[in-house]
């Protein structure tokens, strides 16, 4: 029974909020659509594939042993790519006004498992600028390579460019609206809830049960102007009438 009584309080509160609960969630979805569509600055990205593999003769076969050995060593030409060695180098050739650090953060080198293949996306503000540094740094590394380890096993595959009317990766304003309508109606209702709980106001019967712990024996009923206007005419035509009378 009581569990009853809880959950028709739980949809009576909802109810009752439900102004409250609908104006933040519409709020939340407000500015998190402003924001996104006008405050965020959108964010472009390019990629450039690269393949490592060892420097062999027409005639020779590859062997297994081989290729595990490119695979290990792809953890290490990853670092290397964003090494201080070669984003030096990138930021001379393309005359960044950046600093090596800011230029880390731009670049991402992943490679898929159990592959030779290695991919180098850039993100930045301008799409062209992006295409750029993946290109520079391909091809620096692709030079560096050689004398950082004496070898010459890197082969760039494809190119970044730049796609006609290329969209953002980010900000991506439909989720974030919609992360905002459901963070926006959460803190509806938790708000509804904390209102609720710090409303100790007595508004009926029921409150005062609740608030002294005694049974409400009488109610007295609230008189509107309309009849309270209505019996006090009666009275003062009845006061006429009897003074005529007399």
């Amino acid at each position: 029974m009581e569990e009853t009584i809880s959950l028709k309080e739980l949809f009576h509160t909802l109810k009752k909020r439900l102004t409250l609960i609908l104006s933040v969630t519409i709020l939340a979805v407000m500015i998190s659509g402003i924001v996104s569509y006008f405050f965020l600055t959108p964010i472009y990205q390019t990629s450039t594939q690269i393949l490592v593999n060892q420097a062999k003769d027409e005639q020779s076969v590859y062997s297994a042993g081989e290729v595990q050995t490119n695979l290990q060593l792809i953890n290490t030409y990853n670092v290397i790519i964003k090494s201080a060695a070669i984003l030096e180098l990138v930021k001379e050739d393309l005359k960044l006004d950046m600093t090596t650090v800011a230029l880390n953060q731009k670049i991402t080198v992943q490679s898929e498992q159990n592959s030779q293949v290695v991919n180098i996306s850039v993100q930045d503000e301008d799409p062209k600028r992006a295409a750029d540094i993946a290109n520079t740094t391909a091809e620096v590394f692709q030079k560096e390579i050689v004398d950082i380890m004496n070898v010459n096993n890197v082969t760039i595959l494809a190119k970044a460019e730049v796609g006609e009317n290329q969209a953002p990766v980010k900000p991506q304003p439909l989720l974030n609206i919609a992360i905002a309508l459901v963070v926006g109606f959460m803190a509806g209702v938790g708000l509804a809830f904390l209102l609720e709980y710090l409303d100790n106001t007595i508004k009926n019967e029921e409150d005062i049960e609740k608030t002294i712990g005694l049974p409400v024996l009488g109610v007295i009923a609230q008189m509107d102007d309309t009849a309270e206007n209505g019996s006090r005419s009666d009275r003062k035509t009845r006061l006429r009438g009897e003074t005529v009378g007399s």
